[in-house]
Parts: structure tokens; C-alpha cells; sequence
């Protein structure tokens, strides 16, 4: 791996991170437990377009890892890691096999699976099944957010490729 490959990876991690922290600030419209624009997201997609999927599902697992030592907060790690684990695998797998997908489709998978993998953990974490009934809402709020991570994740890695940032 090239030095200049390891600097753009360790500032994409520490973007996704700031990211990751600063949207935990935001206030949504709608009052929403859990609920996140999913911000963060692009950076993972862009790093799955631009360096590869291994080094996508790193940066992906390493801004869960980094996210529960700035925030401390270990019970959002399990959300943040089951929903970035399932995300990213199913965003590397669309990418590379579903070629007539876009960088929108794909990120309408990711935003799918982080939430269904989220609700999951939560189902085991309270063993509550009635927690399903919750997943429409995310999935809806998942259109909107999943729509705009996959066109700034579009720009954002054609940038990137155009200033020849690639592996």
C-alpha cells in the first residue's frame, strides 16, 4: 500500500468519524429514537468506489470502533456496528455484482440493511419483537437519507477519482 493511499484512507476514516459524531447533533424534523441522516455513509461508499471493498468495510468497521471511544457510549456501538457491518457487506455486494446499479441504488441497499441489521439488535438487545414494527419508519426515513449519501457519494468519488486518488 502506498503512502499516499494510507493518507487518504486515514482521512477519509477521520472524516467518517467527525461525521459520524457531528450528526449525532442534528436534530431530525421528525422525533425519531436512533434515527440518524446516515452522513457518514458516504464516506464508506465513497471509499468502497474508489479504494476497493476491503478497505470500505475497514474504514466502516473502524469509525464504529472509533465512534464508541469518542462518544462512550457502548450500547450505540452495537446499533452502529450491526448496521455498518450488514450495510457495508450489502452495498460491497451490490457494487460488484449488480452492475447496472448506481451509486444511489446502492446506497439505498446500505441504507435497507443498516437498518434492518439496527432493528435486529435492538430485537436481541430488549427481546422485543414488537420492535418491528418500528422498521417502516426507518425505512422510509432510509429513502431520503439513502438518496442524498448516494448522490454526494457520487461526487465526492468522482472528485476523488479525477484528481487520480485511486488504488
Amino acid at each position: 500500500m502506498t503512502i499516499k493511499k494510507q493518507v487518504f484512507l486515514g482521512l477519509l476514516l477521520a472524516i467518517a468519524v467527525a461525521v459520524g459524531y457531528m450528526e449525532t447533533m442534528i436534530p431530525l424534523p421528525i422525533a425519531m429514537p436512533g434515527a440518524r441522516l446516515g452522513l457518514s455513509n458516504t464516506i464508506i461508499l465513497t471509499t468502497i468506489v474508489v479504494f476497493g471493498p476491503r478497505e470500505g468495510f475497514t474504514i466502516a468497521l473502524l469509525k464504529s470502533f472509533m465512534l464508541l471511544l469518542v462518544t462512550g457510549a457502548v450500547t450505540g456501538f452495537f446499533y452502529s456496528f450491526s448496521g455498518s457491518l450488514l450495510s457495508c457487506v450489502a452495498m460491497i455486494l451490490a457494487y460488484r455484482y449488480i452492475k447496472s446499479a448506481t451509486l444511489i441504488g446502492i446506497s439505498f441497499i446500505g441504507s435497507f440493511f443498516h437498518n434492518v441489521g439496527q432493528v435486529a439488535t435492538a430485537i436481541i438487545m430488549v427481546n422485543n419483537m414488537g420492535l418491528l414494527a418500528y422498521l417502516p419508519l426507518l425505512l422510509l426515513l432510509g429513502l431520503f437519507t439513502g438518496y442524498f449519501v448516494g448522490l454526494t457519494a457520487i461526487m465526492v468519488s468522482r472528485h476523488l477519482i479525477d484528481m487520480g486518488v485511486t488504488s
